[in-house]
C-alpha cells in the first residue's frame, strides 16, 4: 500500500445516484485525507446531502464504489458503516428534547455496556457512564448544563449536544451535515471553534454553506455543482476558480 493510500481514509470512485432519470450525483471521485477537515460545498441542489446519504449508506448508489480505510463498503448497511467508525450528524438537530443533556449522551454511550435495547433496566445501570458522558459534555462546553432538558437549550447548544452524542460513538471519521445552519454569529463562532477542537484526533467531512466557516477551518474543499465535482483544493484555490465563482460564490449571500 502506498503512503497516499494509507493517508486516505475515505474514497469514492465514480459514485453516482439517479432518481427515475434525474442524476443527483454524477461520477464523483472523492478522496478524504486522514486527520483533515474536508468541506463539501456547492449551491442548493448540487447533490451534497445526497452524497452524504450515499457515503453513510442511507441511499444505495446507482453505480460506483465507496472505500473506507481501503475496504470496499459499497454493499454495507448504515449500522455496519457506523461500526467501522464513520458517523454522521444531520441538518436537523437529532437530540431527545425531553431528556436531560446528560441522558442524551448516556444513551449514545449505552452500546459500551451492551444495554442499548434494555429499556426495562434501572436508570442506575447507566451511572457507570456518567464520568465519560460528563467528559464529552466538557469537551463541547455543556458540562454545566448536564441536568437541563435538551429542549431548553438554545439552538447553538443543541448542535453542540449533537456533536457530543456523535463523539460518544467514538468516530474515526465524523460527517457533519450543515453544522452551523440557522445560527447567529456568536453560535457560529462557538461551533466553528468546537469543530476545530474535536478534529484534533479524528477526520471531519462536512457539508457547510457558511463560507466563513469553510474558509477558516477547512484544509481541503470539494465543490459540487449539478451532482458533479466542479473544483477541489484550498479555499484560496476554489474561491478564485472562474467556474466556482459563476456556479457558487457569485450566488452566495
Amino acid at each position: 500500500m502506498t503512503a497516499s493510500a494509507r493517508n486516505t481514509i475515505l474514497e469514492t470512485r465514480n459514485l453516482s445516484k439517479s432518481f427515475k432519470g434525474f442524476v443527483a450525483v454524477s461520477g464523483v471521485h472523492l478522496k478524504v485525507e486522514r486527520g483533515t477537515i474536508h468541506a463539501l460545498i456547492g449551491p442548493n441542489g448540487a447533490g451534497k446531502t445526497t452524497c452524504f446519504n450515499l457515503l453513510t449508506k442511507f441511499l444505495e448508489p446507482s453505480s460506483g464504489q465507496i472505500f473506507y480505510n481501503g475496504t470496499d463498503i459499497t454493499a454495507e448497511t448504515p449500522v455496519e458503516v457506523a461500526r467501522r467508525g464513520m458517523v454522521r450528524s444531520f441538518q436537523i438537530s437529532a437530540v431527545f428534547p425531553h431528556l436531560t443533556v446528560l441522558d442524551n449522551v448516556r444513551i449514545a454511550l449505552q452500546r459500551v455496556l451492551g444495554t442499548s435495547f434494555h429499556f426495562w433496566r434501572s436508570q442506575k445501570s447507566l451511572d457507570a457512564l456518567n464520568p465519560r458522558a460528563l467528559e464529552l459534555l466538557s469537551q463541547v462546553g455543556l458540562e454545566s448544563y448536564s441536568r437541563r432538558l435538551a429542549v431548553e437549550l438554545p439552538y447553538g447548544q443543541k448542535r453542540a449536544l449533537e456533536i457530543a452524542t456523535t463523539l460518544a460513538q467514538d468516530p474515526e471519521l465524523m460527517l457533519l451535515d450543515e453544522p452551523t445552519q440557522g445560527m447567529g454569529h456568536e453560535d457560529v463562532d462557538h461551533v466553528m471553534a468546537l469543530i476545530k477542537s474535536v478534529s484534533a484526533q479524528r477526520t471531519i467531512l462536512m457539508v457547510e454553506h457558511n463560507m466563513k466557516v469553510v474558509s477558516q477551518i477547512s484544509d481541503r474543499i470539494t465543490v459540487l455543482a449539478r451532482g458533479a465535482i466542479l473544483a477541489e483544493g484550498s479555499y484560496r484555490e476554489v474561491s478564485t476558480h472562474p467556474e466556482v465563482i459563476t456556479a457558487y460564490m457569485g450566488t452566495a449571500a
